[in-house]
């Protein structure tokens, strides 16, 4: 039996610990390691990762380290003859010595096809951009960011409905059953690990409050997968008269075209419920959900039969600047 030790964090890396889980005849999970309690929501309440509850259900030990290369449990426990460390959006990097403690090393399971989209947002990248399919990699980890060898990849299509969260639920089924397909071949030294070609290489950092933001000189179809990329968290918005307003859901119109400045509301309307705005290139985009300041998170038809905002044809979003999804 291999003993392997799980790091992990948010929803996404819960399938794949309780597919370990499962295979405890061929697997002994000794540990999880995971995030620290954070503070959530108005009240800052303390709240612990769904990894670490899901871990407390199996009754496997969890470790909890601020800065895991500098927690001397972490490596009291790697020193117990642990075969394989593997990772799921841990939320730290790894040094060296981490890396080299179990007797065949550290494997990731990372939410992109690699090279493409190294780093900590790939799900929000691909959709940003436009992608129409993205994957999982199941890769050897090295002290560089998501630059060792290639062990297995799967493709996963993108939908033109999908947001942030269905994808990352896809994905984590998708990547579950690849590292579960993975590892005995791993074990059994099967598997030809392929180098990573650094010049394709692509990035997709951790996503920054002012990306978040809606730049409406973007056209109808960018904006479109900015607010899907951005969906169910970090959410895109927008503000008006200085408010921040959530925009959720939206639809790029193709066969519409308006002459007004991006960002202005050149339809609002009850039956059929629209709400279009004028965006880049004289495009025309549709609103669909939508949450204003203060407010509950509500589709179109709520909005216009509520007031609108005290919106009307001809108002205008706030402007602001904000870089692109590239």
């Amino acid at each position: 039996m291999k003993r392997i030790v799980f790091m992990g964090t948010p929803a996404f890396s819960v399938n794949i610990l309780e597919a370990l889980v499962e295979k405890k005849d061929e697997y002994g999970l000794v540990a999880v390691v995971t995030q620290p309690d954070r503070p959530v929501g108005r009240k800052r309440k303390l709240t612990p990762s769904p990894v670490k509850e899901a871990a407390l259900k199996h009754h496997i030990p969890v470790y909890q380290p601020e800065k895991i290369g500098q927690d001397q449990e972490v490596k009291d426990l790697l020193a117990d003859n642990i075969d394989l460390i593997v990772t799921a959006a841990f939320g730290q990097f790894l040094p060296t010595s981490i890396l080299n403690a179990p007797k065949y090393g550290a494997v990731n399971v990372h939410a992109s096809l690699l090279p493409k989209y190294r780093g900590g947002a790939p799900v929000h990248y691909a959709i940003w951009n436009g992608d129409k399919e993205t994957g999982v990699t199941i890769m050897r980890m090295v002290k560089k960011m998501d630059a060792g060898d290639i062990l297995t990849q799967v493709v996963v299509p993108i939908e033109s409905d999908d947001t942030v969260a269905t994808m990352f639920d896809k994905l984590s089924l998708a990547g579950t059953d690849l590292l579960i397909d993975t590892l005995p071949k791993l074990f059994a030294g099967e598997i030809e690990p392929q180098a990573q070609v650094e010049e394709e290489a692509t990035f997709s950092p951790n996503i920054t409050s002012q990306q978040e933001q809606i730049d409406w000189h973007q056209e109808a179809r960018q904006i479109e997968n900015q607010v899907r990329a951005f969906n169910a968290w970090p959410v895109a918005h927008t503000k008006v008269n200085g408010q921040r307003w959530k925009i959720w859901q939206v639809k790029a119109l193709d066969e519409e075209t308006s002459k007004a400045k991006p960002g202005t509301i050149i339809k609002i309307q009850k039956k059929p419920a629209q709400f279009w705005v004028a965006t880049g290139k004289q495009t025309v985009l549709a609103i669909e959900q939508l949450q204003p300041a203060g407010k509950k998170q509500m589709d179109v038809a709520s909005f216009i039969n509520g007031g609108a905002g005290n919106l009307t044809v001809g108002d205008t979003f706030d402007q602001v600047e904000v870089a692109d999804g590239e």
